[in-house]
């Protein structure tokens, strides 16, 4: 079947469901748009005329874009939250206006009734939840556009809490995503935004979020990945998995018992000081970012229970983030740039660790940068929203054509987040400030031994790679030239001068390659040195040795290219 045939069918199988969007939409003030990327004509519909337009219609166009899309994904139901608060994590993408009302639609869900609750159990374990467990909660603890959560029991009077799914919910995703496929291949194919903004890309990592949201094993595996990470962090804990009462569409933890972490009068009552408990929350964020690569990408209030000793809990661990080691570096180089208001270094972590879609000025973006640094960190640094800066310089970035990872926006959501919390629990708590004094062991850690090690073996692994091949890459060309009958004749003016400066060329290289041998035999010492500290003092002293040796040489060869350089400047 071919594609048109197949985007035909799916017209019309989910027809019901378009026109109920495009309603939606209509109502809320977006039938221009709707009428520019023509769906109405996509559809066969007719778009009412101005004078025909609601009173309501008519009222919401004065709101803003934000208010208006808030509304209209409340409209259409839990898919629609749950893409509108992936959408508020974009903030490259839409401005601090549009993601601060995709942010309220976290208290925007109403339950589903407990019969539905029992199917869904039904069918997952082939028992109703009062056998499945020594008692079972009837009323929501709360609801959320995926699922909600009931208070149970299990075993032994263990208390826990029961995630279950909507029923239906993964059928109504895909057809709204079916649906939204066809929005946005409208929206590149008819607007200069879609392109530009790249919604096929962002609706690409819509639908992996989604998958991943919607297996809740994948939330389990990530609690216990957490409690790995967490192992010797004071006072910071997520729940237990009931693995034996846990699959696909049914999520059984250990019942936690706290306060949100916004509720400060009560938290100053239990004896917890608020200042303290935001310092060790900022700490941990930082290091779950920059030191395990794997992080809470969704830390509100809501999320973050407060036990009576000040143990931090996360919960809902179904929305996280990945950061690989390689792109744990890049973002160290960019923060160390921030901190430093260093634009070139800034920039240059950015290219790295995104995408040029079409030819950009660098230097250009530099100059930006480097202009949003100056307001930036003109002011106190307690004052400094890192945050809005991080949000500020990725949509800089995607101006300039260089797109970002969604990981790497993720991470600046959490950042924005984190500081609402920290304002919460004390207003002079300040992200740059408490992650400032963390500079120094970022640039530690980038450099450590391991990685050392790992560049130069990385590194004399390469340059075998290339001394190895390119004997036989130089014999095939020889032999295709010979074959092919191929001549070259060169004339050269000036061949003594030409050819005493391809002298001071081979010198100088010969130079550059025995200082790089040096380089590698000085930190291969310093690996030793470091590996037999405290072993045997002997072979320490030995190694101390052959390293102040070995720096001797590398300044010696140094002092020399220098001067064979000076040299070669005179006439």
């Amino acid at each position: 079947m071919s594609r048109r045939r197949i985007r035909i069918f799916k017209r019309h199988r989910h027809l019901k469901r378009y026109r109920q969007i495009i309603s939606v939409l209509t109502r809320n003030g977006f039938g221009l748009l709707l009428d520019q990327i023509g769906i109405y004509g996509y559809l066969r519909m007719r778009r009412k005329r101005p004078e025909e337009e609601s009173q309501q219609t008519m009222d919401n166009t004065r709101l803003s874009i934000g208010e208006r899309l808030r509304r209209s994904c409340e409209e259409l139901g839990p898919t629609f939250v749950k893409i509108g608060q992936i959408l508020s994590t974009r903030p490259d993408v839409f401005s601090p206006e549009v993601t601060s009302e995709l942010e309220k639609l976290q208290e925007a869900v109403h339950p589903f009734g407990f019969t539905a609750v029992e199917q869904v159990i039904r069918e997952e374990f082939e028992e109703d939840p009062d056998t499945l467990f020594e008692s079972f909660n009837r009323e929501p603890l709360a609801a959320a556009s995926l699922s909600q959560v009931h208070r149970a029991t299990v075993a032994g009077g263990h208390e826990v809490v029961v995630k279950v799914q909507r029923p239906g919910i993964q059928e109504q995703i895909e057809i709204d995503l079916e649906i939204l496929e066809d929005f946005v291949s409208l929206l590149v194919k008819h607007t200069r935004y879609g392109e530009f903004y790249d919604f096929a890309g962002m609706l690409h990592e819509l639908k992996e979020s989604l998958n991943r949201e919607l297996d809740f094993r994948r939330e389990g595996e990530n609690a216990d990945r957490f409690r790995r990470n967490l192992s010797k962090e004071p006072k910071i804990s997520v729940p237990d998995i009931r693995w034996v009462y846990t699959t696909t569409r049914v999520l059984t933890m250990s019942y936690v018992d706290g306060m949100r972490i916004t509720q400060t009068q009560a938290l100053k009552e239990a004896g917890i000081d608020c200042r303290e408990l935001g310092t060790r929350l900022a700490h941990n964020l930082i290091n779950q970012i920059l030191r395990d690569g794997f992080f809470h990408a969704d830390p509100h209030p809501g999320n973050l229970a407060i036990q009576s000793d000040g143990t931090i809990v996360y919960l809902d661990l179904g929305m996280t983030g990945q950061l690989s080691r390689i792109r744990r570096r890049q973002l160290s180089r960019m923060f160390i740039g921030i901190a430093g208001q260093n634009a070139h270094q800034v920039v240059a972590a950015i290219s790295d660790m995104g995408t040029m879609k079409q030819r950009t000025s660098l230097s250009q973006f530099e100059r930006e940068i480097e202009l949003l640094l100056e307001r930036y960190l003109s002011v106190p640094i307690s004052q400094l929203d890192l945050g809005e800066l991080l949000a500020r310089i990725f949509q800089l970035a995607y101006a300039y054509k260089v797109q970002i990872p969604g990981e790497l926006t993720l991470m600046a959501k959490v950042m924005i987040t984190l500081q609402g919390v920290l304002d919460q629990l004390d207003p002079e708590l300040n992200l740059m400030a408490l992650m400032k004094p963390m500079a120094s062991k970022l640039i530690w850690d980038v450099w450590s031994f391991d990685d050392i090690e790992q560049t130069l073996q990385r590194g004399v692994h390469d340059y075998g790679e290339l001394l190895r091949h390119t004997p036989e890459f130089l014999l095939n060309l020889q032999r295709k030239i010979e074959d092919d009958g191929y001549s070259v004749q060169l004339g050269i003016k000036n061949i003594e001068r030409f050819q005493k400066q391809l002298d001071r060329i081979t010198n100088r290289l010969s130079f550059s390659m025995i200082l790089l041998a040096v380089c590698l035999i000085i930190a291969g010492l310093i690996i030793g040195t470091g590996f037999s500290a405290g072993s045997n003092p002997e072979i320490n002293t030995f190694y101390v040795l052959m390293l102040r040796v070995g720096l001797g040489v590398a300044v010696i060869i140094v002092l020399g290219l220098l001067l064979s350089m000076f040299r070669s400047r005179k006439p």
